[in-house]
């Protein structure tokens, strides 16, 4: 199992395909592998790389604070260790402040990026959703945490989809028989980040080309925050799924997993 020593902290990652690389960054609470769904497309025509960030998974889980720009130059460090410049990135939730830190800090380090669900700056709502988080992951057993994430982050579509929401309880299951689970004082470094994130100032030094895509319905961060990174950024184009929660990659997954290839191979 690969592991790079990056930042102060052993940092996990994994390979996959061949190609341009393209580097896949997970949200909160996730490990690199939940891309597993997109990987099978992305893989094709990309060489993936997934990393664990740090507070999740394989890769170390030190007391916090983290900061997006801290998360961002672990990313860094893992890319120059493989000797890498001007890499595709895909960050998806925290993954795409991190994303946004990595090429205001690094931009030598990216071609283009796909924002999912970003946000600049986190309002009172927000900053209170990421400090709820926190509270009841340290009082409910796993399996009622992940259903609790999974009313945040699906619209109500998929809790009315019979198939989808047979997905989510066994996800549920499998949350319960999780032998790594985050711990508490991974959450606690990962969701300050998130609270403390902001570089609206700073987008527009961002020259590179940027998707930015969204969900219509998501409660966790809505579109107004999407919008707003869209906006400030100079060469962004913007998508927005109609009908979807923050999940949106999920509950469209068809149209989602071709759509950021063309545009990956495109920019």
């Amino acid at each position: 199992m690969p592991t790079v020593k990056t930042n102060g902290i052993n940092l996990y990652y994994e390979e996959h395909g061949q190609g341009d690389p393209l580097l896949l960054i997970m949200g909160i609470t996730a490990p690199g592998a939940v891309w597993e769904k997109h990987l099978e497309h992305w893989k094709k025509s990309f060489r993936c790389i997934l990393v664990d960030n740090r507070g999740v998974g394989l890769s170390d889980k030190p007391a916090g604070p983290y900061s997006s720009a801290q998360m961002a130059d672990d990313c860094a460090e893992l890319l120059t260790h493989l000797g890498l410049e001007k890499v595709r990135v895909a960050g998806v939730s925290m993954g795409s402040i991190i994303a946004q830190e990595l090429a205001i800090r690094h931009p030598n380090l990216v071609k283009s990026m796909v924002l999912m669900c970003p946000w600049a700056r986190c309002d009172n709502t927000a900053k209170d959703i990421f400090k709820h988080m926190v509270d009841i992951k340290a009082r409910l057993k796993p399996e009622e945490f992940s259903r609790y994430i999974q009313l945040l982050i699906f619209s109500k579509a998929s809790f009315d989809d019979e198939a989808t929401y047979k997905g989510m309880l066994e996800d549920r299951e499998n949350a319960k028989n999780d032998s790594n689970p985050q711990p508490l004082i991974g959450l606690e470094g990962q969701a300050a980040a998130c609270i403390h994130h902001n570089t609206l100032e700073q987008l527009h030094e961002i020259k590179q080309a940027v998707l930015v895509i969204g969900g219509e319905e998501d409660k966790f961060t809505p579109v107004w925050m999407t919008k707003e990174v869209a906006n400030a950024l100079p060469n962004s184009d913007l998508y927005i799924y109609p009908g979807s929660g923050h999940a949106f990659h999920w509950e469209n997954i068809e149209d989602f997993n071709p759509r950021i290839n063309q545009w990956l191979i495109a920019h």
